[in-house]
Parts: C-alpha cells; sequence; structure tokens
C-alpha cells in the first residue's frame, strides 16, 4: 500500500481513464465546514506518490471527474455552488479554465459520460442535479424531483442518456434525458441515500449506500424489493463503486473509516475484504480502470492511499 499525505481533508478520488496511475484527489480544509479547498492530481510511481498538479479554491471541494475526451482535463464540486474546470498541464494562473456557477448550494458529486463524452453531471446540496455540456456556458437541464440534498448523480456505462441519483429524501431516481421526468423511484432506504453506482456490466443493476450502515443492490427491472443487502459497516456508508473489471465486484467507504470489498453475488458471506488504514472517516474511493485490481481511497485522515485487492 502507498499512500500520500497533504494538509487537507480528502473528499473524493478519481483514477484518470487515460494515463496509468494517475489520481486526482479533491479536498477541504476543516473537514469541509469552513475553509479553503484543494484539487490536486498525484502520480503513482514505483518510487512513491508524486503530485504532479494543484490548484486552490476559496470553498471546499467535494468531488471531481476526468474528462472522457482530454486526459489534462479535470472538474471540480465547489461548496460555493461551483463547478470548477481545470488543465492539469497548464500552469496556476491559467487556471481554472471555468467557473460554472448555477447551483444554489454545495456541488457534492460529479460523473463524466462515458459514452456522449463532452456531457458531465452534477448534483448538489440545492436538491438538484444537471446535465452539462463541456462545450456550452450553461446547462443543458436541471433535474429537480428529489425534496432534499442529492448526493449522487451517476450515469449508466452502458447508456449515454441513463443516469441514477441518490438522495437525502430516502429515494434513488433513474433518468432518461429524453424523457420530461424520472422514468423510476425507488423507496431504496429508510435513511438517506449517500451513494449510488451502476454495475459495469449488467445495466439494469445499481448498488446503493446510506445511513442506515448498508448497501443493497437492485434490478432496475424489479425495483420493488432489493436483489441484496450487503451488511457490515458500523455507521453510514459513503461511497460504492462497482469494479470495471467483475461483475459482482463492488468497493465501498464509509464514517466508520473503513474500505471493504465486496462480491454481490455471495449472500452467504459476501463482505471479501476490510482495510483500516484510515484514522478519520472514509469518504472518498476508485477503482482504477487501467491497472485491474487497483483501488484509491482518500478521508479526513488527510491522506490518499493506493492498494491491491488481491487479484480481484
Amino acid at each position: 500500500m502507498q499512500s500520500y499525505r497533504f494538509p487537507f481533508n480528502g473528499y473524493a478520488v478519481k483514477w484518470s481513464p487515460f494515463v496509468e496511475g494517475r489520481i486526482a484527489v479533491a479536498a477541504a480544509q476543516n473537514f469541509g465546514i469552513v475553509g479553503n479547498g484543494r484539487q490536486i492530481a498525484v502520480q503513482v510511481t514505483p518510487q512513491g506518490m508524486q503530485e504532479v498538479a494543484g490548484f486552490d479554491t476559496v470553498d471546499g471541494l467535494y468531488d471531481c471527474a476526468w474528462s472522457e475526451t482530454n486526459e489534462n482535463i479535470l472538474a471540480s464540486a465547489c461548496g460555493d455552488g461551483s463547478i470548477k474546470v481545470w488543465d492539469v498541464a497548464a500552469p496556476p494562473r491559467a487556471n481554472p479554465l471555468r467557473s460554472l456557477q448555477e447551483h444554489a448550494r454545495e456541488v457534492c458529486s460529479l460523473s463524466w459520460n462515458t459514452v456522449h463524452k463532452t456531457q458531465f453531471l452534477s448534483a448538489s446540496w440545492d436538491d438538484t442535479a444537471k446535465l452539462w455540456d463541456s462545450e456550452q456556458p450553461q446547462s443543458l437541464r436541471t433535474f429537480g424531483e428529489h425534496t432534499y440534498c442529492v448526493y449522487a448523480a451517476i450515469w449508466n456505462p452502458a447508456h449515454g442518456d441513463v443516469f441514477v441519483t441518490a438522495s437525502g429524501d430516502h429515494t434513488a431516481k433513474v433518468w432518461d434525458v429524453r424523457q420530461p421526468r424520472s422514468t423510476l423511484t425507488i423507496a431504496a432506504h429508510q435513511h438517506e441515500l449517500l451513494a449510488a453506482d451502476w454495475c459495469k456490466y449488467n445495466d439494469c443493476v445499481i448498488a446503493t449506500g446510506s445511513v442506515d450502515k448498508t448497501i443493497k443492490t437492485w434490478d432496475v427491472r424489479m425495483p420493488q424489493r432489493e436483489v441484496a443487502v450487503l451488511t457490515g459497516h458500523t455507521y453510514a456508508v459513503r461511497r460504492v463503486v462497482f469494479s470495471p473489471h467483475a461483475e459482482n465486484i463492488l468497493a465501498s467507504c464509509s464514517y466508520d473509516m473503513t474500505v471493504r470489498l465486496w462480491d454481490a453475488a455471495a449472500p452467504a458471506n459476501p463482505q471479501l475484504n476490510v482495510w483500516g488504514h484510515h484514522t478519520e472517516f472514509a469518504v472518498g474511493l476508485d477503482f482504477s480502470i487501467l491497472s485491474e485490481g487497483m483501488l484509491a481511497s482518500t478521508g479526513w485522515d488527510e491522506q490518499v492511499a493506493v492498494f491491491r485487492t488481491s487479484g480481484v
């Protein structure tokens, strides 16, 4: 396991889809409650992890996403309601390239579209999600049916017009941007949903993570009941991520300071591994698409860690 420490509380980590070993970390001062933010890009090398770019913001940063069209372009979700767009190959004085200011409250989730590669989603504490095109100065559409904070908005990896949102109103909603309203609402948990993700191999399967400490998987064709319930976390589940290399494998991180690996198809004993390297809330997590079996995590303990899942 390699780790990199920096004087900010980590909130999100994302592997580059272009450059092997490159990760972006979105972070905030003072646990994101008040203070500045910092977006960094780090390169994993045999000699350790090296920061290759860093950008400061007035407010904390809560998520980030790499462009699917340009290996140097990176977007950050900012506490002032803006989305900052950076060029990690350009000097700090040339950044940010753009600041997209439409959300009324903190932006807490970003997801870049892997099919329509100029489009991305944002989600906010203002109870909405927004659709953006990186070549347009304003958002293309606002999705406003949730009645509380939208903590995640995640594209379907196979269908470029479909995405899922997870909200503090206890529901997950599936949307098709070609339709005027959401196409499905799942009463997923009895507490706030903080996270969601799509299976990379079955475009009908999603996972949700909640304040109720559980992860649930769902088949959107049969949404009346979950497919599986994964229990083990002792505090709220902050992020869930499906593996890009194995259909039933997913990872999660939690306010219980752990990262866990699961086999959702093994209901008798689905938990495969537990890592306890964080000493504060573990809130950021991602699988590398370029290096099979590699995970990155970050948390409020001011570190980002890179480690293997033991060949899964």
